[in-house]
């Protein structure tokens, strides 16, 4: 069973008479990916620096498992790992050299059992004896990782962590993150790459200009009732409209022409007009349903944030 592995309640962050980051609160279960989305300098890396104590909050609270940033500061780090920004290393020392200094830093007693277990985790067992200077960009973000999940955390953060990277390279961070939560640990990412944010996140936060403004999990299959735009490819478009206004004069007709007609529908709406048509003796050659993106999500909601606010 899923538990919480960080509380956020009415997270602010005021600096003068500017308020960077204004009651922003989330929580995020162990084994989930928790995207925090936004344009740069909407404030994610804000919220996370104040997570991860690198900067004082003006007001709200943060629990990491348990344990309050305020009351219990020792025992909330021992149960996280970050990377903020890019990872630094020391370039003229092996990969497995950092490591193990970053072991005899932590609090935690770590086993040279452990050290080669998160080697293999993070797939560097044929680079880790080599100096650091002569790692990629990605096998430096993978060294991050294996330092971040060395004393066995339960929360991870990274912000911006695919930022510089190859494909191959961003892929492979996917792949790495996943198999984390797959193991229990809550994970939170920010991020501006919203098609990147669509495959690895199970759930996603916008925030614009300091404000929480939307939260939404990812769903893993199509509902009957979400509704898509759907396109008919049609015999004869002008008579489809016409069934359409008739028998459906409630659902929106998106564009139509001589050979197609687009509305918005349900799974089972589109069923249903499908029958209609060829009960009129329509002939239907094509059904195209578009789904929205993240991506799409993304700016219908930030657009119609700053509608309101006009």
């Amino acid at each position: 069973m899923s538990e919480t592995v960080l509380k956020v309640q009415s997270l602010k962050k005021k600096i003068g008479k500017n308020v960077i980051v204004d009651d922003v609160s989330f929580e995020i279960k162990s084994n989930e990916i928790f995207g925090l989305l936004g344009p740069n300098g909407a404030g994610k890396t804000t919220i996370i620096r104040m997570i991860t104590g690198l900067i004082n909050r003006t007001g709200g609270s943060v629990m990491i498992k348990g344990h309050d940033l305020d009351k219990d500061f020792e025992g909330a780090m021992n149960q996280l790992g970050a990377i903020v920004e890019n990872p630094e290393f020391y370039k003229y020392m092996t990969g497995r050299k950092n490591i193990m200094h970053y072991a005899h830093m932590s609090h935690n007693k770590i086993s040279p059992e452990r050290i080669e277990e998160v080697i293999k985790i993070v797939k560097l067992e044929e680079a880790i004896d080599k100096k650091v200077k002569t790692y990629s960009l990605g096998m430096r973000q993978r060294l991050g990782v294996a330092q971040a999940i060395l004393h066995k955390p339960s929360l991870l953060i990274f912000d911006e962590p695919t930022n510089g990277l190859d494909p191959q390279g961003i892929r492979e961070f996917r792949d790495h993150l996943k198999l984390l939560a797959s193991e229990g640990v809550g994970v939170l990412i920010s991020s501006h790459l919203l098609s990147e944010m669509q495959l690895m996140c199970d759930t996603f936060a916008i925030i614009e200009k300091g404000k929480l403004i939307h939260t939404e999990e990812k769903r893993t299959e199509e509902k009957q009732e979400d509704i898509h735009e759907v396109a008919f490819t049609v015999s004869d478009g002008e008579r489809a409209k016409t069934i359409l206004l008739e028998e459906f004069p409630n659902l929106p007709v998106i564009k139509h022409s001589a050979e197609s007609i687009s509305v918005s529908a349900t799974r089972g709406q589109t069923a249903s007009i499908n029958s209609s048509f060829i009960k009129n003796q329509i002939d239907v050659y094509e059904i195209v349903v578009t789904r929205k993106s993240l991506e799409d999500k993304f700016f219908e909601i930030t657009q119609q944030g700053m509608r309101e606010t006009v």
